[in-house]
Formats: structure tokens, C-alpha cells, sequence
């Protein structure tokens, strides 16, 4: 689990340094995984329709509830890698 957590904070530092910023649905998915592999399923009411950036957030990150966070994990970091 350590070697797995080790390689996923390394990822989530380097996707400060990716070559180009990613489309807003890979941002989503990228959120949705680290929120996921760091707090585990998504809690608290979904936001209204005024809240467009939240909403979308919040439905990005309840489409992975229910992963096991070294799932998230091993999916952040296989994400990253695509993107470099």
C-alpha cells in the first residue's frame, strides 16, 4: 500500500507540471479519483443548479463511489501517465 501511495502522491505532483492543462471532463475525472482515493465516497447534498462548477464535481465524483481508494489511486496515477 505504501509503494502504491508513494506513487500516487508522486503523480498528483507531476500533474502540476503536465505539458498542456487537460479538457474540463479529464479535470473532472481527475478530481473525481483524488477525492475518492482521499476521502472515500462523496458526502452531502448535490449542489444547485446556480452552482454549475460544483454540480459537476459532485457528479464526477459520485460516479466513482463505492472504488476502494487504491482503486482511485492506481486509476489517478494510470490517468497522469496518459496525460504526459
Amino acid at each position: 500500500m505504501s509503494d502504491l501511495k508513494t506513487r500516487f502522491e508522486q503523480a498528483v505532483a507531476r500533474s502540476k507540471q503536465l505539458p498542456e492543462k487537460p479538457d474540463n471532463m479529464t479535470l473532472l475525472k481527475l478530481y473525481a479519483l483524488y477525492k475518492q482515493a482521499t476521502a472515500g465516497d462523496v458526502e452531502g447534498k448535490r449542489p444547485g443548479f446556480a452552482d454549475l462548477v460544483g454540480r459537476a464535481k459532485h457528479d464526477a465524483w459520485a460516479a466513482v463511489q463505492g472504488q476502494s481508494a487504491e482503486t482511485a489511486m492506481q486509476g489517478y496515477i494510470d490517468l497522469i501517465e496518459s496525460l504526459e
